[in-house]
């Protein structure tokens, strides 16, 4: 069976195809609309490989139904193992050719389709929703100029617009802060929009029904963690989905002494945000999580109760998941605020 390890750019690929012995068959650059072709030149079955970087998605649904087995790289963990002091695109997919043909190659999730759209969906309103804070933010940014305090709390509601408008600005702010009250409408009706979709589709679904059953988890929250998940049953556990989110501290050992560092922050950082947002919530309100987050707080602070209930949410999602139930909270008090089993 032939190896083909590919160094994927926008609009180009260098390639790389080497048979079961190692020997370089071919090596060349093409446009990315040109790889299948390449495959169609291999003299026997062939497997490919790139990395999980950039427009992957759209080689993958382009060369997945012409090979016998396409294989997604983890590209953090590929640099650990593939590091070489002289780079060039051909070398990175011959690298990538040889270690596949050593079967060495440190696999990342290769996510359907449908999962990706749904990503694609959902991460769409949370940059929408950060690009109209920014915009905010510059409105607040001319009002601090002008030494002027907002008396409301949200200034973009109507208690706070009829103040905005009763203030006296320059010619320039004046239109600036127009301006920005313009975009900001429009990205009102964008989100909103998007939003109108994500509850359609979030209604469909039976997964969502048992996480929106966790404190502070709604639609929007449950949805995003199905699609940054993918197939829960890729984890062997909640550990592994908690280190999937960078949930989980960095583990030094040496001389049989181990010592925990930071969290590692690897993994999908849409998966961290979410988590952590959901506690923000979840801590507002009684319950098993605030128990947890309380303690947690007052021996270890605010950054590390965070963190350590965000983990737990992570375990408390497989569960869920994994065994198909909502989520159910221990009688309050209770040390062992964990998810019951079903029964």
């Amino acid at each position: 069976m032939e190896s083909i390890g590919l160094d994927v750019h926008r609009h180009y690929t260098v390639y790389a195809r080497v048979d079961e012995t190692g020997r370089v068959l071919a090596r060349d650059r093409v446009a990315n609309e040109e790889l299948p072709r390449i495959i169609d030149q291999a003299h026997a079955p062939c497997r490919v490989t790139l990395e999980a970087t950039g427009n992957w998605g759209y080689i993958a649904d382009l060369l997945q139904p012409i090979v016998d087995e396409l294989v997604l790289a983890h590209p953090l963990q590929l640099r650990a193992i593939a590091a070489a002091k002289v780079k060039t695109d051909k070398i990175d997919a011959t690298i990538l050719a040889q270690l596949l043909r050593s079967d060495l190659i440190p696999r990342a999730y290769l996510a359907p389709p449908e999962v990706r759209d749904l990503r694609d969906l959902l991460r769409l309103r949370a940059s929408l929703v950060r690009l109209r804070t920014a915009v905010k933010n510059k409105v607040h940014a001319i009002l601090a100029k002008r030494g002027l305090r907002v008396p409301v709390t949200d200034l973009f509601g109507r208690a706070g617009r009829r103040w905005l408008a009763e203030q006296v600005l320059s010619s320039v702010h004046q239109y600036a802060v127009q301006a920005y009250l313009a975009v900001i409408n429009a990205m009102d009706a964008e989100i909103a929009r998007v939003s109108r979709e994500i509850d359609q589709q979030a209604e469909q679904r039976q997964q969502t029904r048992w996480l929106t059953s966790i404190p502070g988890v709604g639609h929007y929250t449950a949805l995003f963690l199905l699609s940054e998940i993918g197939d829960i049953h890729r984890f062997p556990d909640g550990d592994h989905l908690a280190a999937y989110a960078g949930l989980v501290p960095i583990v030094r050992a040496s001389g049989g002494r181990a010592r925990l560092g930071p969290i590692t922050k690897q993994g999908s950082p849409w998966l961290r945000w979410l988590l952590v947002e959901t506690v923000h919530r979840a801590v507002r309100r009684p319950g098993c999580l605030k128990e947890r987050y309380e303690r947690l707080r007052r021996r270890k602070g605010t950054a590390v109760a965070t963190v350590a209930v965000a983990r737990f949410l992570a375990t408390c999602v497989y569960t869920l998941l994994s065994e198909g139930r909502p989520f159910a909270e221990r009688p309050s008090g209770s040390r062992r605020d964990m998810v019951e089993r079903g029964r």
